[in-house]
Order: structure tokens, then sequence, then C-alpha cells
């Protein structure tokens, strides 16, 4: 029994906030994989556990500076990496949804970090409902599908 109890050892971590961050990583990963986005299901998980992995050690000294420099740290390491996901195509800039899911993916890793597992799953709830919802009112209200959306629409249905 010691054995399966060693194995299973995930100290510092907490099973209940990895399983967490796997669930809302997969929430939002399985919208964005399911409209074909760069960001799936995978790259979700590994930012919210990664992220919260992250949160998690610079707790172990109990120093409150050192949480707030590594978190900085995340968030500019998660800036780089959502600004390699904006792109130029044809005078139209795509990605910047991506890249803003790759922002709260790690907002979510870090809340769960800070011990508010519960919390970082209803954030990726309400990010699925704000992709879903404003997807679905730019195709039905006309004002919205103006210009730059418009174009890029356009460009691909064509």
């Amino acid at each position: 029994m010691d054995t399966l109890k060693t194995i299973f050892d995930m100290t510092p971590f907490s099973w209940t906030e990895i399983l967490c961050a796997m669930l809302a990583g997969t929430i939002i990963g399985i919208e964005r994989q399911a409209l074909g986005k760069p960001i799936g299901i995978r790259t979700s998980i590994l930012i919210c556990i990664s992220t919260y992995a992250f949160t998690t050690f610079s707790d172990l000294n109990h120093e409150p500076a050192l949480d707030l420099r590594v978190i900085g740290q995340i968030i500019t390491g998660i800036g780089f990496l959502g600004g390699g996901v904006i792109l130029s195509r044809n005078g139209i800039v795509v990605g910047v949804t991506s890249a803003a899911c790759i922002w709260i993916l790690a907002a979510i890793g870090i809340t769960i970090g800070t011990n508010h597992h519960i919390t970082g799953v209803k954030m990726a709830i309400l990010a699925v409902l704000i992709l879903t919802g404003v997807d679905t009112a730019e195709k039905k209200i006309k004002f919205l599908s103006k210009g730059m959306h418009k174009k890029y629409i356009d460009k691909e249905t064509n």
C-alpha cells in the first residue's frame, strides 16, 4: 500500500488541482479543436498544467515577492507564446483569438495554482461561453460582421 501511495504522490501538487487544470484545458481545447484552430486540446491542457505547476512551485517558499516574480515571468512567457500565433495574411490579422485563449489558459492555470481550482474551471466555462456566444452573434447580427471580420469571413468561405 505504501508503494502505491509513493507512486501516486505528487507533492507539492494536488491531484484535485491537476485534474481541474486538465478539465479546464479540455473545456477550452475542445471548443478550439472543433473549429480547427491551432490551440487544441493537448496544447490547452499543457498550458493550464504548466502554469499551475509554476505557480505552485512559486508558493513553496511562502515569500509573496517570489510569487509575484514567477507569475510575472509566466505572463511574459505567455505573451511571447501568444505573439507567435498572431499572423498577417493578405492584410488581415489572424490568430488574435488563439493568442487570447493562450492568455486565459495561463490565467486559469495561475488561478488553480493559487488554490482556486473550482474558480479556474468556472473561468474555462465562461471563456467557452464567450467564444461560442460572440461567434454565434457575429453570424446572426449583421453589423457585427462588418469591417475586418467581414473580409476574413468572406475570404474563409471562398
